[in-house]
Order: structure tokens, then C-alpha cells, then sequence
């Protein structure tokens, strides 16, 4: 099991390192064992409308001719905004025409968001039934792969996953730490490379208003400690394409080594390139897990995590960004054997 509140992961000097690869970890056997596992569906819905909002936000900014706006916020199940000009609405509402262009389901087109233009000068796209429907089964559907993908890479003999009216249930009969089997494929596993913001004391932030476009976040430490955290994302976690676990022989420490996409790759060399002698937070789900000074440029896409690792919790660590984010959080509803 994964105990990310008690590591201390560095990324050392965002160094480049060769991939070396471990072998999956294999659980001890006891006979039968499930989980029921229940997605957040909140979760899913507030997502996809933080998505919406910024693809609205790039389609505006795209537009020619330039289109004012102000107010661009997410209100409930509704993306709005206002236009300036009044002239400008037919403008705008043919920028974002693919916003509430149908998509294709499995079961036909679905019309994800329904534009209201009753109010002069305001532009409400909100979420319909059919489209939060969608979004769910997509969010499950991916969690589920997720999942087993999780358990192939810790090696859980004769399992299954299956989708049920009270939630994901997987059962395990070969596992016998199953708690810990459950929390790791509970773990979002959304990792973040985000710049610290340095334009104001944290403290300062902590105890009044941070500045626009950044968030306090908090390390997993007992007590926590804060970041100011710059909101643009540099490089996600969608962008490692392996991660393994290894024995650093020049420290004795267990490391995650990570190797990025081409995209990634880029991006990592363009935000490392940019921003020598700044702070790089590395974040994984929400917290703060390190805060390294950026000392050169990245241009291979390959770095190492180090820090508190034993052989197993590297191993899970390394699975979790292998087998890619869950696209909500999962709550473990129950655990029998």
C-alpha cells in the first residue's frame, strides 16, 4: 500500500536518469475477498464544466475578430459569461457553435450542453441529463479500465471488476491485504507539474486572498505545509508513458524513474528552459508533494522521484502513474472477505 503522507519525495535536481524496470508486486493469498468501490459523480459533472469553461475560454480567445467577454464562471450545472457588445453575441454564439454541437454516444448523438440566450447579453451552456448520463458511464467506464489495469500491474491473480447497481465491485480471492489492495486502487493518481507562485508570502495567501490564477495547496505532512501554487498546469500526468521502480545504488534509496511522451517531453523541456532558479511543485492529488528549484533544463523527458520509498511502496507508486489517473474520486463503500 502506498502511504504518500509519510513520503518525502524529492525530484532530484530533475536529473535525467535511465529507466530500469521492476518487477510488479504480487499479493499473498487467502481465499475470497471483494471491494465495492462508488465513483463521485459530483466529481465527474464539476470536471467536465471546468473543462467546458476553458475550452470556451480558448474558443473566444481564438476568435476573429476578438471577441469581449467578462464573467466567465461555472454556476451549478452552467458554463455563462457576458458580452460587452451587444453586437458581439451573434459573434461569440458562433465561436462556441461546437459546444453545444451534438457528440457521438454509443447509443446515438447526445447533446451535452443547451444553450439559454434568453437574457440580453448573457450566454448560459448548461449541462443536460443526457449529457451528465454520458459523462458518467464514460467516467466509469474508464475507471473500470483503470482498475484493472492497476491489478494486472500488482500482479492480483483471478480477479475481476464488474460494474453493479451499488457500485464497481472487484473481487479478489487471492489478496490477503485487501485494505491495502483497496486504497491503492481508490488513489486518483493525478499527478502536476505546476510552477510555485512566488509573488506573494504564502502566509500572506494562507491568511487572505490568493492572487488570481493561483491556489493554496498543502504537503501531506503532519502539520501540512503550504504552497502558493500557480493554477496552469505544465505537464500532467497524462503525458508518462512508463514508470518504474529502482534501486538507486549511489544513495541506497528506492526512486520512480518516469519517462514522458513527446508532448510532455517538450513541454518539460520548454517550462525547465524557462524557469531556472524558480520552484517546480510536483503535486499528486492535490497535495504538494515536493518543491525543487528547477537548476537546468529537462530535455530528454526522463527524471526520478526519490525520497521515503520501501521496495513496495516505489513499486505502487510507480504503478499508480503507469496505469494513468482515475477521472473522479472513488470512495471504498465496503470490504468482506
Amino acid at each position: 500500500m502506498v502511504h504518500l503522507s509519510r513520503l518525502k519525495i524529492v525530484l532530484i535536481g530533475l536529473a535525467l536518469v535511465s529507466m530500469v524496470f521492476g518487477a510488479p508486486a504480487v499479493f499473498a493469498s487467502v481465499p475470497g475477498a471483494h471491494v465495492l468501490l462508488h465513483l463521485d459523480t459530483d466529481q465527474v459533472r464539476s470536471r467536465r464544466l471546468e473543462a467546458m469553461r476553458d475550452q470556451i475560454r480558448t474558443l473566444l480567445r481564438d476568435a476573429e475578430p476578438k471577441i469581449n467577454y467578462n464573467g466567465l464562471v461555472v454556476s451549478g450545472l452552467t458554463v455563462q459569461l457576458r458580452t460587452n457588445d451587444a453586437a458581439q453575441v451573434e459573434a461569440a454564439k458562433v465561436a462556441l457553435k461546437a459546444v453545444v454541437d451534438p457528440i457521438a454516444g454509443k447509443e446515438g448523438p447526445v447533446q451535452e450542453f443547451a444553450l439559454d440566450d434568453s437574457e440580453p447579453g448573457l450566454l448560459k451552456f448548461t449541462m443536460t441529463d443526457a449529457g451528465a448520463k454520458y459523462r458518467t458511464s464514460a467516467a466509469l467506464t474508464q475507471s473500470i479500465e483503470v482498475i484493472k489495469n492497476r491489478l494486472n500491474e500488482l500482479g492480483v491473480a483471478d480477479a475481476t471488476v464488474q460494474l453493479t447497481d451499488d457500485g464497481i465491485l472487484v473481487q479478489a480471492p487471492g489478496v490477503a491485504d485487501l485494505h491495502g489492495l483497496a486504497q491503492t486502487l481508490a488513489r486518483q493518481g493525478r499527478l502536476r507539474f505546476q510552477l510555485v507562485d512566488t509573488s506573494m508570502p504564502v502566509d500572506d495567501a494562507v491568511n487572505g486572498q490568493p492572487p488570481a490564477g493561483s491556489t493554496v495547496l498543502y504537503t501531506p505532512d503532519g502539520p501540512p505545509v503550504p504552497y502558493l501554487i500557480e493554477d496552469r498546469v505544465l505537464v500532467s500526468g497524462d503525458s508518462v508513458l512508463d514508470a518504474k521502480a529502482t534501486h538507486d545504488s549511489s544513495t541506497e534509496q528506492f526512486v520512480v524513474a518516469f519517462r514522458l511522451d513527446s508532448k510532455g517531453t517538450q513541454r518539460f523541456k520548454w517550462a525547465t528552459t524557462r524557469n531556472i532558479g524558480k520552484p517546480f511543485a510536483v503535486i499528486l492529488d492535490d497535495q504538494v508533494i515536493s518543491a525543487p528549484i528547477i537548476r537546468e533544463p529537462i530535455e530528454n523527458g526522463t527524471a526520478q522521484i526519490s525520497g521515503n520509498f520501501t521496495a513496495q511502496s516505489a513499486k505502487e507508486f510507480a504503478v499508480l502513474l503507469r496505469t494513468g489517473a482515475l477521472p473522479a474520486r472513488l470512495t471504498i463503500v465496503e470490504e468482506a472477505r
